[in-house]
């Protein structure tokens, strides 16, 4: 074998063999496994979160039974279920599931209810803009997101965005309206569906502003808030559903007693507290920045599937609209993590400067 072989045998070693360390002297995952791992990953956030979708899409198109409040009350039910059996399992087995204990405090629940208001908001409106415009425009419908991002960090937080920021917005803009007017040119356009979805966009935006700001009520734990944002969203949805009348046409519903209706019921709400879970699994796997690019990729994907599920024939300008978005959304993350990186660099190196001088006795 000559050197040249031997090279690159020791190089496939090191990558695929526990073989390299850290600075520290701590051996460091082998590079195939933390591959793999991260495929697992990304792999289960993409099949949740399509599925949820495409899930939600059934429960809401159906025509005998128009109660959409009820089926996101219903979802808000399980999730509580869920976070109380996993506090009881991580009790009874601490070493196999990791779970916050869970103890009603009316105190913290009054000082999430602000948060709990716009969380119905979102869900509310999310499932409204996916029952009038269908998932292939859904992506489009719900684009605005990012738009409002910039906005209200700049009228609450005061935040200014920068140049490529704004450009990027200004194309999702831009795809949003050609979307809207290809799907009226298609004839397949609901204003009412659209409206819901910019409402759902500042619903979201509005959520992570202040998710921030009420996660120290919770000690920073996102499982206790999202135990009593569904708790909250579940009682508030009551008199909603009562003021609609959904109450009256669930209880006229021919399959009420059917157990296919509330399989499939249980199974969103089990996505709706999954998607949670996986969401941070992604980002503890990967990071912010690959998590939103994951994001993107699959709004792409879901697009795709929907239009190839129900054979819909869609125009070069209307695939031109969901390629702005997504590109625009593309393009914002990647900007922002550039911004994000050259904020994190100088101050680093302000650190290293102020040790080295501090250690330096000739200074």
């Amino acid at each position: 074998m000559n050197r040249s072989q031997l090279k690159r045998s020791r190089i496939l070693k090191m990558a695929f063999m526990d073989s390299t360390s850290t600075d520290h002297g701590e051996k460091t995952e082998p590079f195939l496994i933390k591959a793999t791992k991260i495929a697992i990953v990304v792999t289960l956030y993409w099949f949740i979160s399509i599925s949820m979708v495409f899930l939600n899409n059934y429960l809401l198109d159906s025509k005998e039974l128009d109660a959409p409040v009820f089926i996101t009350f219903f979802q808000c039910v399980v999730s509580v279920g869920l976070c109380l059996l996993m506090s009881l399992l991580s009790s009874l087995c601490p070493g196999v599931v990791d779970f916050p204990s869970l103890k009603f405090d009316p105190r913290i629940s009054r000082e999430i209810l602000p948060l709990s208001l716009v969380f119905i908001g979102m869900i509310t409106f999310n499932n409204m803009c996916l029952k009038y415009v269908g998932v292939a425009f859904y992506t489009v419908g719900r684009s605005l997101s990012t738009v409002f991002n910039v906005v209200l960090s700049y009228l609450v937080l005061k935040q200014s965005t920068s140049l490529y920021a704004v450009l990027c917005c200004g194309v999702i803009l831009g795809g949003f309206w050609l979307g809207v007017d290809q799907e009226g040119v298609a004839g397949s356009l609901s204003w009412v569906g659209v409206c819901f979805g910019v409402i759902a966009s500042l619903c979201v935006s509005l959520n992570a502003i202040y998710t921030k700001k009420v996660l120290p009520v919770v000690e920073g734990n996102i499982w206790k808030l999202s135990y009593y944002n569904n708790l909250n969203a579940s009682v508030l949805f009551i008199p909603i559903m009562i003021l609609l009348g959904e109450l009256k046409t669930l209880f006229e519903f021919n399959r009420l007693t059917h157990a296919h209706f509330w399989g499939m019921m249980t199974l969103g709400g089990i996505f709706g507290f999954a998607i949670g879970y996986v969401t941070g699994l992604q980002i503890k796997f990967t990071s912010p920045l690959t998590h939103n690019v994951s994001g993107t990729a699959k709004s792409c994907a879901q697009t795709v599937l929907a239009v190839v599920y129900w054979a819909s024939e869609k125009s070069v300008l209307w695939w031109t609209s969901n390629l702005m978005v997504l590109g625009g959304s593309f393009a914002y993350t990647w900007v922002k993590g550039l911004e994000m990186k050259k904020v994190q660099v100088p101050s680093e190196t302000l650190l290293s400067n102020s040790e080295k001088t501090k250690g330096d006795p000739g200074v």
